[in-house]
């Protein structure tokens, strides 16, 4: 089967990863909210709690949410937090999101322009939808996306193929038809590989040992567009006519 959607990784992927917000910046925005009464000792309760929670996630492939975390820590130091969720949106417009990479972008736009593949992006990130699109639109690659999958939204972090999964309905086309590139070679490569898609792992050093001989290797994501001409090269075309579009 031809390749017929791209699932896409954010981070060191299309673009340079940006801060995680720490406890004292979860502090300010709550103390901004109303009905809240949050002690400095939150600070640390929550630094806490988010190290515990990630190292636990890590294990399970799973994601706690940032409300979890933070009705967590409000439990360690005695915080009064009526809505842990209306932080969220706040928490992460006062920290920086990652900055999307200018030949990423550029390469991605020219892969749209083709008009053949759908496009998901499927990420692990803390940052609520509206915020990454927010990010994606500034470097004008928002509508590139028919749809994206987030850790934080589902619960799941790669590589558990849940997430896989959740990336194969999300492009509407059967997993063989779906091509995942990143940067990470265990969640982007290898998980997707046995999963069932095909993969290209972004490694600017060349192949790790051990990397599965299907799976393909470029230097950066603006090498893709490259990459897809020689696979389309390299496999008969089908007639069929065009992919569908995955719901937005």
């Amino acid at each position: 089967m031809n390749v017929r959607a791209l699932a896409v990784d954010f981070g060191d992927t299309l673009a340079v990863p940006g801060p995680n917000p720490d406890g004292r910046v979860v502090l300010e925005v709550l103390r901004e909210l109303p009905g809240t009464h949050v002690p400095d000792t939150f600070v640390a309760a929550y630094d806490h709690v988010h190290r515990i929670t990630r190292e636990g996630d890590r294990v399970r492939d799973t994601h706690t949410s940032f409300a979890t975390e933070i009705h967590w820590a409000a439990r360690l130091c005695g915080a009064r937090i009526p809505d842990p969720e209306a932080a969220l949106e706040p928490v992460f417009e006062r920290v920086p999101d990652s900055r999307v990479i200018r030949r990423a972008a550029e390469a991605l736009l020219r892969i749209r322009a083709r008009g053949d593949l759908v496009c998901v992006l499927a990420c692990d990130t803390q940052r609520p939808e509206s915020v990454r699109r927010r990010t994606l639109a500034e470097a004008g690659i928002e509508e590139c996306f028919d749809a994206v999958v987030l850790s934080c939204a589902i619960g799941l972090r790669k590589p558990h193929p849940d997430f896989y999964a959740e990336v194969e309905r999300a492009c509407g086309v059967p997993r063989e038809g779906i091509m995942f590139v990143g940067n990470t070679p265990s969640k982007d490569a290898t998980a997707p590989h046995v999963y069932g898609m095909r993969a290209v792992l972004i490694a600017p050093t060349g192949r790790p040992p051990g990397l599965a001989a299907a799976i393909g290797v470029i230097g950066h994501f603006a090498e893709l567009p490259d990459h897809l001409d020689r696979t389309a090269a390299e496999r008969p075309t089908l007639s069929g006519g065009s992919p569908p579009r995955a719901p937005r």
